[in-house]
């Protein structure tokens, strides 16, 4: 069987990252030949995960098909999320937790897609469906992810599935979650060494909204008041960003992980900002804007963007 590279999105977090490592575990173990890869360096919330579980980062790639035929996707499965090659490979297999958004292929494949936390927690139903034990190591990196994404299960993207995976992965990996899990989220929010312009890309993702392309990046921290202090250097790495990338609309969601409260800075067009106020119902001031609870891009974020750009 030949050789398929798996991989998480674009500025991979810990589930991008960890889930490719869990699912090539998975896969290799039903005869498949696959290798984890990453399309970026983990974040420093990642790579505490990796050390503590015992795992090298992946390497990471530019291009898929210089290298292989087909891949497997995890965490994504919009196309301007994924390796920039991705018309040139087939897509065999699709694990997610996102919405289906500008996905074709010429082929049919394994596509699962829940509205789930994290996709380690589709992938633990997958080990449990097979009946196949999770290593120690696995199940470990498996919970950190679900912890990221969720925000140590305190966001509204938690389900009771989530719960019981963390639950179920803490016991194999030999940790108390929450002690383990905010000592990782803490790791991740030690952004005062860090550039606007890194921050602003360190987990960012592009969507397309009725012919805009949108940006929105989201940085966690634990101290909102000090991060906004830099709001103007962070709108002036945004505006370069997104003249650079013709991005029509850049949104910042700075969350405190401790608080679940967030605010956001944006950038952009009096036609874009306008929708974004539509969306949340709140005016910008001086390009931003206190977002209470909103603590989750996927379902506080894109959804109300969604339907405001295509109202």
């Amino acid at each position: 069987m030949a050789k398929e590279l798996i991989f998480g999105h674009q500025n991979p977090d810990t589930d991008a990252i960890g889930t490719a490592i869990a699912y090539s575990y998975f896969q290799n173990h039903f005869g498949f030949d696959t290798e984890a890869v990453a399309l970026g360096e983990p974040n420093d919330e990642t790579a505490f995960a990796l050390k503590k579980f015992g795992f090298e980062a992946p390497r990471v790639i530019k291009t898929a098909a210089n290298e292989v035929d087909a891949v497997m996707l995890v965490d994504h499965n919009e196309p301007q999320q994924s390796v920039s090659d991705i018309d040139k490979v087939t897509v065999t297999h699709v694990v997610d937790h996102h919405r289906i958004m500008n996905f074709n292929t010429a082929a049919p494949l394994y596509f699962r897609d829940e509205p789930v936390g994290c996709t380690s927690t589709v992938l633990w139903q997958m080990f449990n469906e097979k009946g196949l034990e999770i290593p120690q190591n696995i199940a470990g990196i498996m919970l950190s992810a679900i912890i990221s994404d969720t925000l140590l299960l305190k966001s509204p993207t938690t389900t009771d599935k989530d719960h019981e995976a963390v639950e179920a992965l803490a016991k194999i990996a030999g940790v108390d979650y929450k002690s383990y899990g905010l000592e990782m989220l803490k790791a991740g929010t030690n952004i005062a060494d860090k550039s606007e312009e890194d921050l602003i890309d360190l987990d960012a993702k592009s969507f397309e909204l009725n012919g805009h392309t949108v940006r929105i990046a989201q940085v966690n921290t634990v101290d909102l008041p000090e991060a906004m202090e830099r709001k103007a250097a962070f709108i002036g790495a945004m505006e370069a960003s997104s003249k650079a990338n013709s991005y029509d609309m850049f949104v910042l969601v700075l969350t405190d992980i401790l608080e679940s409260n967030s605010e956001g800075i944006v950038v952009g067009s009096d036609e874009t900002k306008s929708l974004f106020e539509k969306a949340f119902d709140k005016k910008l001031v001086d390009s931003a804007v206190e977002l209470p609870g909103v603590v989750s891009r996927k379902k506080q974020v894109v959804p109300p963007l969604t339907e405001a750009f295509e109202g």
